[in-house]
């Protein structure tokens, strides 16, 4: 909900007067002073610390814990439920400097019932007049020690407000009083006294303000008969002969002589209006103060005083102010008048309270379980009904309670009919039948129909028999719900839960907690959250779920539907971490993992009806906490049963802990003696650094091997692995730092630099002993712009003035290496490396010692033994979720990649724990073409080994994600069962070869197939290794048997090799991206007639670095179908030999083709070839996306292609893909086809099994076609959280970075039109997005560079448009953009070929040009991208 301008002025002044500010949440979704607040807290004026208390919770106990607070303020929407609370507090708070300031809408009753209780009330009817009470309240509790009431009403947005600048309010409170207090020895509560010291305040107020502020205010006639006084959102400002009006600003005190001053003696009627519609007693309060100043003043006659309600201002006109008058002379002086309509709020049936978006991610997945007989209990629909107290859990069990109890008798009446005689057989059979089946959520309520339909039949004269039909809407078995929030959890008793919990009655309740992760700590701590999950289990008849929808949502249904079918009270606490409705669902999933990681938010279910059977009732179902069941048992939450029940896992908790104090005792020891030997030895040096990618972690190395040769001491750590205090202890410390995002510190120097960052800061002098240098590396090109300029090495730069400010001596300046440098850093390194060896006094030692080669991929490599290693140890090591370095290199060949989840990486780092290790398999599969027996086994092993997804990759094969060490044997081994294997599908080797998927093209499509599987399989590594490590098949006799590999050699490839197969028209494998790539030529009969062979494409490039760049692949001529696998050998053979290994960023077959010339490099082979290749033949392209939908094959069989979002195989709330898919292959008796664009095609598919393939794919919306061009023609890589390359995020933010880009789309009619946008999450391309027509390539969290003018049909590179843009800024770019290609685009020109045309962008029109002309063509290169 918005903040209005009252509400945004009011919160400004609660801000900046305040120590605290407390804010009740609203009940009817976001709060407005959460809106507010939130804004302030994250601009420049930092001021008050400010604390949300959850909507229901008592906020009385909070504002007692900060009444030492110089000033508090209390911010909250008026409602009973809230203010109610407040009640009992009071007392003890009108005596501390306490602000309460209360918005209201049109009614007054529920702010008023608090004015009998405080000193002062203020009442404003404007958002201008609402911000200067607020700095009035402010200064009156500040200066009095006093409590102060602000009411106000939420205003529209058309209100305007002058707000007072921002330094002026703390000198405002601060000043002394401008009217020295009274000398008159009266009470402090005497209302004359008070108004003194109100006024006092005032004066300073409108000495600040410079408008007037007056506790009533009157107009109109100057010798009335009538005097009108108004409490409410009116301004009657009308000239009525013999009226004058009275708008009331302070209410309290309101001294009868302030009263009398506002009535002259010709006065004989005075009317009281109140905007005041649900007042408990008989007289309202400003009537109360009006008669008792009349009763005690001396006036003579005594004019009559009525009472009044006030409606809707905005309907009263000046004859409706006349009637009234009127209508009060001829009424009892004790009739309640009325002006005005009552506003539409009170007139109306009050409405439904708000249901934050974010919670249907739990409410839809009951909606689909429960379908049809789902009844939330206390749902908010109910509210127009029954009043808000239909929201609440004890509402709630009272109409479960009389349902449960109808169903009783329901019961009873259906087993007293069967008792009947007169019952015919065919009835008696139904009501059996509904007996049996009554507890059944589906054949119940078939049953109940077939009954009921049938006792209206009978006309039976039993009265049993009428009630049947009285409570036959309870024939249907109903899923009963209770949803409630964290609230509940702070009272369990007030909150009703626990009656709830101790009903027995088969009812469940949903919790949500909305607290998110990284803010758990900020909540107000004197307020504890009780673990309801324990508080429900300890009752021992309850069952109780712990999930989270952004973890597990197969969980999270487990656990709904065992909450349904047990009998009795179940308990699902749901984790939903947001702040407002504006949170994106990537930072819940984010927060979700953290919390879900850490222990925080474990997942389990707790059955007591399993243990009545004899079973375990406790399930554990968050792998993490497993792993960590320590830290989880010492949260003294309900695991402590487990270990009651399980004495084996405390002995095994003990067990482990004796062994870590060994290895703690142990190597304290060893560091010891590696002490001693240092001071003994030579001069100490220790090198310390923080590195992401691996270039400052080798340069530190090497610089601490050459310090040794040089007869240093040295010792080489991260920075992260030491402390401050460690540092202090040094003599002599170097640095060396590279740089991540946007100049943030590297992973492994993060924590290290924030603890420097906080000494600095505290002024602390803690290094004065310390001698230092820093060396920083970066890319002085990386932020092109003069603004963001300031990035380049601020990471090295920022760490040389830390230590600096902590007293440290800088014995060396700080160096800088800049890869634009001639040499990269290497150019800045040598002299400053020079300087240190000068400092350190050993420039002049001769170094005899050959300095060690630095150990690289191509060492690894030929010491693995042809890809052994020493993986197989590293899978029985359990200490560790990871494997060696060397072997996590050589696990690619193996088709695995070591990650670990970076969502949550800084927070186990804080936790002291390794990183959360787990591994990615990526399958072989040629072609992209699996059973529907291999697709399912697919879908089972993602669920036993991997995170319960997984992904179609942009190279036509299955990836899992979350596989855990000591789950990868066994899943490979289930990969190799299902008939495929992961063998050479990552690594420096030919990798899986991809085929166009062209449908209709039945028998073309088999041949191409076909042949690249034999090229698949001719190109296959040889080693034994594989089978040996992950099949358990050894070699016979020992060594026997010796490895060879045929083609590759012990070195293997210098870089990854791919190669695809495309079948035209349809370049959806984008045959230019490839290393190799054989376009496949029909000849006039058509049939397969051979390939035209392209060579020398690839994706890869480094930010910055020129010597990098993406390449489409030459056509080197045409080969048949026999010859195809001997060239696609040959050019692969010739990249082993010729390939630079040296420098694995120009290790590619396009650098290589570049640097020996493409004539050159044809020409070598077709010498191994023995023959030349033919003259390339005609072909066309016309597209590189997917058709999706249905079409038929020249077979007669027909082919669904489906749209998966970049590639995601999951289910989801309403798109349960995972599980639709599932159910096609159990009975699809074609193939699946993955495409290179990650979609699926369900292949095959004879006439007669149509109807259930179609059934099926509505059944789970997978036929859902209804997405724009552009969602359909996009991709993205995987990125965040898992890859370890990525900068940004891809695969999780393309999809909504594309909501807001269609909408672009969708107003320029262009909804339909393709556009190709592709995005990865750093620049090595696994996504091709240099081919898009729009891409975006990661550099930092948020931040992507941006390219325009890819070719549609993947036949031309695209250019760098922006080096750096954010969301704002793409939108900003892509708006009149898109909005000029819509009016100026040809018939059938694309979007990116349009780009270059419009002179937005320039062709490349090669790889090695691909930098030149970066940056926009002619105005637009000067166009800054504006948000």
């Amino acid at each position: 909900m918005p903040a209005s301008p009252s509400v945004s002025a009011v919160s400004r002044i609660a801000y900046l007067a305040s120590d605290v500010v407390v804010n009740s949440l609203s009940p009817t979704g976001p709060s407005p002073f959460q809106t507010a607040l939130n804004a302030l807290a994250s601009s420049s004026d930092s001021r008050a610390a400010v604390t949300n208390l959850p909507f229901s919770a008592n906020a009385g106990d909070t504002l007692l814990r900060h009444r030492s607070a110089r000033l508090l303020s209390y911010t909250a929407l008026a409602h009973p439920q809230i203010l109610n609370h407040l009640l009992l507090h009071l007392p003890e708070l009108s005596t501390t400097s306490t602000v309460f300031h209360v918005a209201v809408t049109d009614d007054l009753s529920d702010a008023l019932v608090l004015q009998s209780s405080l000193p002062f009330v203020l009442y404003s009817r404007t958002a201008q007049q609402a911000h200067d009470h607020a700095l009035l309240a402010s200064r009156l509790a500040f200066i009095e020690s006093t409590a102060v009431l602000h009411i106000f009403h939420v205003d529209d947005d058309a209100e305007k407000v002058e707000e007072v600048d921002s330094d002026r309010v703390a000198p405002f409170l601060f000043a002394e009083r401008q009217s020295p207090r009274s000398s008159e020895q009266k009470s402090a509560t005497d209302p004359s006294v008070l108004l003194k010291t109100y006024q006092s305040a005032a004066f300073a107020t409108v000495a600040l303000v410079r408008r007037p502020i007056r506790p009533l205010v009157q107009h109109g006639a100057s010798e009335p008969h009538t005097v009108i006084f108004t409490l409410g959102r009116a301004t009657l400002d009308y000239t009525i002969e013999g009226v004058s009006f009275v708008d009331v600003a302070l209410l309290k005190p309101l001294p009868s002589t302030t009263v009398l001053s506002a009535i002259s003696p010709s006065v004989s009627r005075v009317l009281v209006l109140e905007q005041i519609h649900h007042w408990s007693m008989k007289w309202t309060p400003l009537y109360l103060e009006v008669v008792s100043a009349i009763q005690q003043s001396e006036l003579d006659p005594t004019p009559v005083v009525q009472s009044g309600v006030l409606g809707d201002a905005r309907a009263i006109s000046e004859s409706d102010v006349a009637e009234l008058v009127q209508r009060a002379a001829t009424e009892a002086p004790s009739t309640r008048l009325a002006l005005g309509p009552a506003p539409s709020s009170t007139q109306t049936a009050v409405s439904a309270p708000h249901i934050p978006k974010h919670e249907a991610a739990y409410t839809k997945i009951l909606a689909n379980l429960f379908s049809g007989r789902l009844e939330i209990l206390n749902s908010p629909e109910l509210v127009s009904l029954q009043g808000d107290i239909a929201t609440t859990p004890e509402f709630a069990l009272g109409r479960a309670r009389g349902e449960l109890e109808e169903r009783e008798e329901l019961v009873a009446a259906v087993q007293e009919l069967l008792r009947d005689p007169d019952v015919t057989i065919e009835l008696h059979s139904l009501l059996s039948r509904w007996l049996a089946v009554k507890d059944d959520g589906v054949k119940s309520k078939q049953v109940g129909d077939e009954l009921a339909a049938a006792l209206e039949g009978e006309k039976l004269s039993n009265p049993a028999a009428q009630k049947v039909l009285l409570f036959r809407h309870l024939l249907p078995a109903r899923s009963r719900w209770i949803i409630g929030s964290d609230a509940w959890s702070y009272d369990l008793g007030a909150s009703g839960l626990h009656h709830a919990i101790a009903s027995r009655l088969n009812v469940n309740i949903l919790i949500l907690d909305t607290t998110p992760y990284t803010s758990r700590n900020s909540i107000d701590p004197h307020r504890r959250k009780q673990d309801v999950g324990l508080y429900a289990m300890n009752h021992g008849d309850v069952f109780v779920a712990s999930t989270a929808v952004y973890s597990s949502y197969a969980q999270v249904l487990q656990a709904i539907m065992e909450a349904d079918r047990y009998n009795g009270p179940s308990v699902v606490l749901a984790y939903l971490p947001y702040t407002t409705e504006e949170t994106p669902a990537l930072e819940i999933l984010k927060e979700t993992k953290l919390a879900v990681d850490s222990g925080y938010w474990p997942l389990y279910r707790w059955n007591p009806a399993k243990e009545r059977e004899g079973k375990e009732p406790f399930s554990l179902d968050s792998d993490f906490v497993k792993n960590e069941l320590q830290q989880f048992l010492d949260r003294q939450n309900h695991l402590s049963q487990l270990t009651r029940s399980t004495p084996e896992v405390a002995a095994e908790l003990v067990g482990s802990l004796g062994e870590n104090l060994k290895q703690a005792r142990k190597q304290r020891a060893q560091q010891a003696y590696n002490d001693l030997l240092t001071a003994i030895d030579a001069p100490p040096l220790t090198v310390l650094y923080a590195s992401d990618g691996g270039k400052a972690e080798k340069m530190a190395k090497r610089l601490a091997t050459r310090g040794k040769l040089r007869g240093l001491s040295t010792t080489v750590a991260t920075m992260d692995s030491v402390s401050i205090d460690d540092i202090a202890k040094e003599e002599i410390v170097v640095f060396v730092t590279s740089v991540a995002g946007q100049g943030e510190f590297p992973q492994n120097g993060r924590n290290l630099a924030k603890a420097l960052n906080a000494r600095a800061a505290s002024g602390e002098k803690v290094l004065t002993s310390v001698r230092y240098s820093v060396f920083g590396l970066g890319d002085s090109h990386y932020w092109p712009r003069p603004e963001d300029a300031h990035y380049y090495n601020k990471a090295g730069k920022d760490l040389d003035s830390r230590l600096e400010q902590l007293g440290a001596q800088r014995f060396v300046p700080l160096g800088l290496g800049d890869d634009q440098d001639a040499d990269g850093p290497e150019t800045g390194y040598k002299p400053w490396e020079q300087l240190l060896w000068k400092a350190l006094g050993v420039d002049a030692v001769e170094v005899k010692e050959k300095e060690p080669e630095p150990i690289t991929n191509e060492h690894i490599k030929v010491a693995s033994q042809y890809l052994r290693g020493t993986i197989a140890e590293g899978l029985e090591d359990h200490t560790t979720g990871a494997l060696a370095p060397s072997d996590t290199q050589l696990t690619k060949f193996h088709g695995i990649y070591q990650q670990d989840d970076r969502d949550i990486r800084d927070e186990r780092q804080a936790q002291g724990v390794e990183p959360a290790y787990s591994f990615m398999i990526r399958v072989r599969m040629p072609g992209g073409v699996c059973s529907p027996e291999q697709w399912l086994q697919m879908d089972q092993i993602a669920d036993e080994h991997g995170n319960g997804t997984f992904k179609i990759t942009t190279r036509q094969t299955f990836q899992f994600h979350g596989v855990i060490k000591r789950h990868l044997k066994s899943a490979i081994q289930d990969i190799n069962r299902a008939l495929l294997d992961t063998l050479a599908a990552c690594g420096d080797v030919n990798r899986n070869v991809i085929v166009s998927t062209v449908p209709t093209l039945s028998k073309l499509h088999r041949q191409a197939y076909d042949f690249a599987r034999r090229v698949s399989e001719h190109l296959l590594p040889r080693t034994t290794a594989y089978h040996e490590i992950w099949l358990d098949k050894k070699l016979v006799a020992g060594d026997a048997l010796k490895d060879v590999e045929p083609l590759y050699g012990e070195f293997y490839l210098p870089r990854k090799f791919k190669v695809a197969v495309a079948i035209p028209p349809n370049n959806d494998v984008d045959i230019f991206a490839n290393d190799v790539g054989f376009i496949a030529i029909v000849d006039e009969k058509g049939e397969l007639a051979g390939f035209n062979v392209t060579a020398g494409g690839g994706m890869g490039v480094t930010h910055g670095n020129k010597k990098t760049y993406p390449r489409t692949g030459d056509i080197l001529g045409f080969c048949t179908v026999a010859q195809g696998v001997d060239v696609a050998e040959k050019i692969m053979l010739v990249q082993r030999d010729n390939g630079n290994r040296a420098d694995r960023k120009n290790a590619r077959l396009k650098y290589t083709i570049d640097r020996m010339g493409l004539d050159n490099f044809k020409a070598e082979v077709e010498r191994r070839l023995g023959y030349q290749l033919q003259p390339a033949r005609p072909f066309s392209f016309d597209k590189n996306i997917d058709d999706f939908g249905w079409t038929t094959g020249e077979d007669g069989k027909h082919h669904f292609t489906c749209f998966i979002e970049n590639g995601r195989i999951q289910d989801e709330p309403e798109r349960d893909f995972k599980a639709g898919l599932r159910e096609i292959a159990k009975v699809h008796k074609g193939a699946f086809r993955l495409t290179a664009n990650q979609h699926l095609i369900i292949t095959d598919v004879a006439t007669e099994d149509l109807p259930t393939i179609k059934r099926l794919l509505a059944q789970y919306k997978l036929d859902n076609l209804s997405q724009t061009g552009l969602r359909l023609s996009s991709s993205a890589c995987v990125a965040f959280p898992t890859c370890g390359l990525a900068m940004a995020e891809s695969e999780r933010y393309l999809p909504i970075l594309i909501d807001k880009v269609e909408k672009i789309c969708e107003e320029n009619g262009l909804r339909n039109d393709s556009i190709v946008m592709r995005m990865t999450g750093c620049p090595n391309g696994c996504a091709r997005p240099y081919l898009a027509e729009i891409a975006f390539v990661g550099k930092a969290p948020g931040t992507y560079l941006m390219l325009l003018g890819g070719g549609y049909y993947g036949q031309r590179l695209n250019k760098i448009y922006r080096e750096s843009v954010t969301e704002p800024e793409i939108l900003a770019i892509l708006r009149p953009m898109i909005k000029r290609y819509a009016l100026e685009r040809e018939p059938g020109e694309h979007f990116g070929d349009w780009v270059i045309r419009a002179g937005y962008i320039a062709p490349t029109t090669a790889g090695k040009e691909w930098w030149d002309r970066a940056g926009g063509e002619g105005q637009y290169r000067e166009v800054a991208a504006a948000a």
